[in-house]
């Protein structure tokens, strides 16, 4: 025995075909219902907001590999006197986040470098006076450079003032070389891959 036919439709529905005992309707299809729409919406957000996240956090751990020492604090060594402790980057070098004059700077310490010295570009941003040119030092050779004097250079608490500094006028990049101008008012210390910047103690004073 045959299936009874099922109407979907009443006969004379405006709109509607047969396909054989079943009507359907044209037009009239069902729409996604609002709840489902919102999921979607919602699992997308969460998608994109979760690449982001994971695009930070790379950024992050770059920026970590290159820079270890962005948060130092200087700390008391067993003599009671201040230090700092700066850990190698990923490339074998010593660099940190400080301030010259107030104003932040990533550091390269540069034990080969006779002053501080920083491109034009970083000396204009924190408004150093350019003074005299004259040649100066660096790990690079002898270049021409424009002399000037920090008012502060500050690594993690270990504050010098009057620092005399060169200006590089084709320097790349934003960092500044930590030179012996300011590094040999300290004991350094280096073991392993840390270095230990230290105030030396009162019978060691340096000028």
């Amino acid at each position: 025995m045959r299936p009874p036919c099922r109407r979907v439709l009443p006969l004379g529905f405006p709109g509607s075909r047969r396909h054989g005992c079943r009507r359907v309707a044209v037009g009239h299809q069902p729409q996604p219902d609002l709840g489902s729409r919102i999921g979607k919406a919602m699992l997308l957000a969460a998608w994109v907001i979760g690449l982001l996240l994971l695009l930070l956090l790379f950024q992050r751990l770059l920026r970590n590999q290159e820079n270890p020492n962005q948060h130092l604090v200087a700390t008391l060594d067993a003599a009671g006197q201040p230090q700092v402790i700066l850990e190698r980057n990923r490339a074998g070098h010593y660099v940190a986040s400080g301030r010259i004059n107030g104003k932040p700077v990533v550091f390269l310490v540069d034990t080969g470098a006779t002053d501080v010295a920083l491109p034009l570009a970083e000396a204009r941003r924190l408004g150093l006076r350019l003074g005299a040119r004259r040649m100066s030092r660096t790990a690079n050779g002898d270049v021409l450079t424009w002399s000037t004097r920090l008012d502060s250079v500050d690594l993690g608490g270990l504050q010098a003032s009057g620092v005399r500094a060169s200006v590089v006028p084709d320097m790349a990049g934003h960092g500044v070389l930590l030179g012996m101008s300011y590094l040999q008012r300290f004991d350094l210390i280096q073991r392993g891959g840390t270095l230990t910047v230290r105030v030396p103690s009162s019978d060691g004073a340096r000028d």
